[in-house]
């Protein structure tokens, strides 16, 4: 079963309707009793980094997830402020993040800018995957996803990149360590491409 991790922030719904209509055992998950049967976990997220943090702290579940995670071994997909959130920390906020990356989020840095670009990065970009096993697996070329956000994640260890993108200048927009996964964009509101990503982490 897929438990998507509901602590009031993200497309929950969305994601239910994915798999549901994958034929995809799914559950949206408030506690950590229901969060304790999850063979994988997805972990959305958008907005503020601190609020972000806050509501998961509040939400009772963080514990459970901390467990299942990093010591059983669980995979997790981390989505937009969700993959931010495995980073050690963010220039957006003062609060720490879970760490279960050794990264960091980072604001683009808007004054190097083009006439073309600006923030936040909101729309269709091209994603670039490093290998089309895993995560990537039958996207074909011309894989497009779509993009909200103005900050990015720095992982330390460039091995930790799965995917690239380039918004004035190349990021990663998708990182895995371990069985911890994260993609920056919104696979539920890319169509094809993000139901395929969505079909591939569920058979990892």
């Amino acid at each position: 079963m897929i438990a998507i991790v509901n602590y009031g922030l993200g497309n929950i719904n969305a994601f239910a309707n994915i798999y549901k209509r994958l034929n995809i055992a799914v559950q949206i998950v408030s506690t950590p009793e229901e969060l304790h049967a999850a063979e994988k976990i997805i972990l959305p997220g958008v907005g503020a980094f601190d609020w972000a943090m806050t509501r998961l702290n509040e939400s009772g579940m963080r514990d459970e997830l901390e467990e299942l995670v990093q010591r059983k071994g669980r995979p997790v997909l981390g989505i937009c402020v969700g993959m931010q959130m495995m980073a050690k920390r963010s220039d957006e906020g003062v609060m720490a993040g879970l760490g279960w990356i050794d990264a960091e989020v980072r604001r683009f840095d808007d004054s190097l800018f083009t006439q073309m670009t600006h923030l936040p990065h909101m729309g269709w970009n091209d994603v670039s995957p490093c290998s089309d096993e895993g995560l990537f697996r039958n996207l074909g070329s011309g894989a497009r996803f779509y993009f909200l956000h103005s900050y990015y994640f720095v992982p330390q260890n460039l091995d930790h990149i799965l995917a690239a993108t380039d918004y004035n200048g190349t990021y990663a927009s998708s990182v895995r360590s371990g069985n911890v996964f994260g993609v920056q964009f919104h696979p539920e509101k890319s169509h094809q491409w993000g139901i395929q990503l969505l079909k591939n982490f569920a058979e990892i």
